[in-house]
């Protein structure tokens, strides 16, 4: 059958089960947007306040229910509002396409209205793009980029329609997504000495990262741990990964990673790295990061081998598939010492927080855990609260913690909560902020308002850059240049305005009566909670330092 650019556009999201798509409209996108009110009863379309709010809304909805998340933009600045969303998931590993159109071909390189080279702009912070100038181009793009988008290491893909295209005809017929690319055999004789390797470990370690999350390898992970009484810890990116309650948890590591999780890595005789790759905030200083270990890396890029830290074993493989693999091969064991060694560290360095007349971060973030229940899905921006989020939530599950921790974008949180609550509507999705970041992303409410999404927000309100307050404090003699902000917004009336519900906490008792309405409402809450600018994460190790140079109080 023959049909358009727009129509292909709408069946290719059907053949690949899309019925979820985030955007925002405009002049060159008009004939697309067109069709997809003709397909309305089959995709959803949410519009976001702006095209950002879109890309992080598509990443969230990603990051929470492991499929390709779908953002459509216009041209020129609506495309290049998509940018930092891309760089975002791009960053973390996200499997996203964005479909952006643009102006009619005979207009390319005129410096036409609202042109821009967005494939070119995008090249450094995507998988692939691809520039469709032609109607025969089109079937085969859209196919190709979910292909490419969900394939070894996800990511983000871009695929610029011009304008004439989409109402071009062409030919076309239904068909299935094509099959990814194959995951990499594992070579039997790196299997058996990874296993030789832990079987022989007195003081063995796993350190996950966000690609076991993108695995769905939780449960052969922890039956490695059972199995061979190996401690863990985890990156940011994969936070639920293990139950938090698990008593070889050790927590977050690296910067502000707990005491057991860094002094763990200073102190093992073998690391099994597990989708992680050594960033600048776990490995601060390379070379004497995990001085002591045998390290083994398993990962599926096989350019992040090496790249950070040198490491003794390297396997390029899928994380499920190279445990399913390998357990088997590993004994049965104790480390009954190596394990209570760990286990004090976790106790004795229990950090104090809070300071007197105020609510402490753990105590909120403790409050919220228990107020939502373990099936909830958090949602951060970036700064201390990311941290503490990361620091204090009870993490259980994996999927269940969306942030943004490789760009660390201020203003990701409202987006991605917007897009889990899409993929999971029956499901708590809570938006963790500070006062910067909201700023940043707090327009989101009214989408969020629009489509009856009922978020809860937890806003930690210092009225400074805290995380960047801290560092000044710390290291730059409290000069504190543009971090104290002392804004005058009145977040319940603002919450008000957009058509939420707000309330401001000043004490543990008034957050939980805020929390035990906000669980109850139909729409978006905002509670404001009042913390101290003294707050401080800790530990803290600064950059370019080790476990040695570790700051707890």
């Amino acid at each position: 059958m023959k049909l358009t650019g727009s129509q292909i556009v709408c069946e290719v999201l059907l053949d690949h089960g899309v019925d979820t798509v985030f955007g925002y409209p405009g002049g060159a996108a008009l004939n697309i947007y067109d069709e997809l009110y003709r397909y309305q009863d089959r995709i959803t379309h949410v519009i976001s306040a702006h095209e950002q709010g879109a890309t992080h809304a598509a990443d969230g909805y990603a990051r929470a229910t492991g499929k390709v998340g779908v953002v459509f933009s216009t041209s020129g600045p609506g495309a290049t509002n998509l940018v930092t969303g891309i760089a975002t998931a791009y960053m973390d590993s996200i499997p996203m396409v964005c479909i952006c159109s643009n102006v009619n071909s005979e207009l390319i390189g005129r410096d036409a209205f609202q042109e821009i080279y967005i494939t070119g702009i995008t090249i450094p912070i995507t998988k692939q793009t691809y520039y469709v100038n032609h109607i025969e181009d089109l079937e085969p793009a859209l196919r190709d980029a979910f292909k490419v988008a969900a394939s070894g290491r996800r990511g983000p893909v871009l695929i610029d329609i011009t304008k004439d295209v989409s109402v071009a005809m062409a030919e076309f017929t239904n068909k299935a997504p094509l099959p990814l690319d194959p995951i990499p055999e594992i070579p039997q004789d790196t299997l058996q000495e990874a296993a030789k390797l832990i079987n022989n470990a007195r003081k063995p370690l796993l350190y996950v990262g966000g690609g076991l999350i993108a695995s769905s390898a939780s449960e052969e992970l922890e039956a490695l741990i059972d199995k061979a009484d190996i401690p863990m810890v985890h990156t940011l990116m994969a936070a639920g990964a293990v139950s938090c309650d698990h008593d070889l948890n050790l927590g977050l590591v690296g910067m502000h990673g707990t005491v057991a999780s860094n002094r763990a890595v200073d102190q093992a005789d073998l690391v099994i790295s597990l989708g992680a790759r050594y960033s600048d905030r776990v490995a601060l200083n390379p070379e004497k990061w995990a001085r002591k270990a045998t390290i083994v890396q398993v990962d599926i890029d096989r350019s992040e081998m090496n790249k950070n830290v040198y490491v003794d074993v390297e396997c390029t493989a899928d994380i499920k598939d190279f445990l399913t693999q390998i357990l088997p091969l590993v004994n049965e064991a104790k480390h009954d010492e190596w394990h209570e060694r760990t286990v004090g560290w976790t106790t004795k360095h229990r950090l104090a927080q809070g300071v007197p007349g105020y609510m402490s971060p753990q105590e909120i973030l403790e409050t919220v855990s228990d107020a939502v229940g373990e099936d909830a899905i958090f949602a951060t921006d970036v700064g201390q609260h990311q941290m503490w989020s990361a620091q204090y939530l009870k993490h259980r599950k994996a999927h269940k913690f969306l942030t943004s921790g490789g760009l660390g974008t201020m203003g990701f949180g409202y987006g991605a909560a917007i897009g889990a609550k899409m993929g999971f509507p029956d499901t708590t999705v809570v938006h963790i902020t500070g006062d910067g970041s909201f700023h940043m992303n707090m327009n989101e409410a009214c989408t969020a308002v629009s489509y009856k999404l009922p978020i809860i927000t937890v806003l930690m309100d210092n009225q400074v850059l805290g995380m960047v307050y801290q560092w000044q404090t710390a290291f730059y003699g409290g000069r504190y240049s543009n971090t104290c902000l002392e804004r005058k917004t009145d977040f319940v009336k603002v919450a008000e305005g957009f058509g939420c519900k707000g309330y401001r906490a000043e004490t543990i008792e008034e957050l939980k009566a805020a929390l035990a309405e906000a669980v109850k409402s139909d729409v978006p809450v905002w509670i404001q909670c009042v913390i101290s600018r003294e707050e401080k994460v800790l530990p803290m190790i600064p950059g370019g330092k080790t476990v040695d140079d570790m700051i707890v109080e």
